[in-house]
Order: C-alpha cells, then sequence, then structure tokens
C-alpha cells in the first residue's frame, strides 16, 4: 500500500492513463537514451531525466521490454499528436467497401434486364461492389439453370467494368454472384 492507502496498479476513475510512462513515472534505474542531438547512451535514470530537463522536454519509455528500457526525449504532447496524425492518416487511406445489391426474378424481361445493368454500370464506375441475385418464389426453384445463366449473362455484359469474385451460388431460395469494380489505372 503506498502513502494514500490505494493499492499498486489501481486506476483511479475519471483520470486518464498515459499509454506510456513519463519523466518519474519510468521504474528502471538504468536506460538507453536515444533522441534529436542526443548520442545513444546507457546511463541511470537521475542522469536522463537531467538531460531531458536541460532540454525543456520529457522522457518518454518507448520499449519498456528492452533491457535497459529504451527513453526518448521529446516532447511528449507533440509525440501524441504526431502519432494520433499518423493513425488518422492510415484510417483515411483504408478503402470502405460499399456492395449494392440489384435483385432479380427468374422470369425477367428484357427492358427491366437492361435497366438493372444501366445501374450496375453506375455502382461499379463508382468503385462500389455489385451483388445481384436472384430469389425464387415457391415453385420458381425448378428454374435453377435459368437463374444461373442471367447471371452469368449479367456478368458478361459488365465484364469491362467489374470481374465476378466468383461462379454463382446457391444460398437458401437465393442465387447470388458478387461483382468487383476493375481496378483504375
Amino acid at each position: 500500500m503506498s502513502k494514500k492507502g490505494l493499492k499498486e496498479g489501481f486506476i483511479r476513475p475519471g483520470v486518464k492513463q498515459h499509454e506510456h510512462r513519463i519523466n518519474e513515472n519510468i521504474k528502471a534505474n538504468e536506460v538507453r537514451v536515444v533522441g534529436d542531438g542526443i548520442e545513444p547512451a546507457v546511463v541511470s535514470i537521475q542522469k536522463a531525466l537531467e538531460m531531458a530537463q536541460e532540454k525543456g522536454l520529457d522522457l518518454v519509455e518507448i520499449a519498456p521490454n528492452a533491457q535497459p528500457p529504451v527513453c526518448k526525449i521529446i516532447d511528449y504532447g507533440k509525440f501524441l499528436y504526431e502519432k494520433k496524425k499518423k493513425e488518422k492518416e492510415i484510417k483515411a487511406k483504408t478503402a470502405k467497401v460499399i456492395i449494392k445489391d440489384i435483385r432479380f426474378s427468374p422470369h425477367i424481361d428484357e427492358h427491366d434486364f437492361a435497366f438493372k445493368k444501366k445501374h450496375a454500370e453506375e455502382f461499379l464506375k463508382d468503385g462500389c461492389k455489385v451483388r445481384a441475385y436472384i430469389f425464387f418464389k415457391g415453385r420458381e426453384i425448378v428454374f435453377k439453370e435459368k437463374g444461373e445463366e442471367l447471371l452469368m449473362r449479367f456478368a458478361a455484359e459488365l465484364e469491362e467494368l467489374g470481374a465476378p469474385e466468383d461462379l454463382p451460388k446457391m444460398e437458401g431460395k437465393k442465387m447470388q454472384i458478387i461483382i468487383a469494380p476493375k481496378k483504375k489505372k
């Protein structure tokens, strides 16, 4: 128990904990000090803290599991800001996949097919994936071959803009195919 009667490792509610140990919170006796304009060296924790205070910066434990732990002399607030900025950039670069659905029936008219194909072309041009599916109601399930032909024809007509990820497959009363847009050069 510490002076205040709190257990070691106790985290007080409402108090934000740092993800790195900084300055006096570093527990090691010796640390490897690195930083801009600093020759890497193994020094005592007191000497490392003095070096950081001379520069007006913080001593931050970067690699706590190393022997001895690696500490960097930096501005901790700026370090956190840069880290958040990098994470935000990485998140922005990840592509969000949007899948648009187009539903057919096994007995679709030619005009309706062309209308739905036009919509699929727009979706693929926008970079979205297209999931085309046929839902078989009641006794329509006997027309599976007709449904597969329809989906294969649909994929063939959209070949310029996208490629099917797989052959049409049945899932219960629904046969579907997913068409992914081709990469733009």
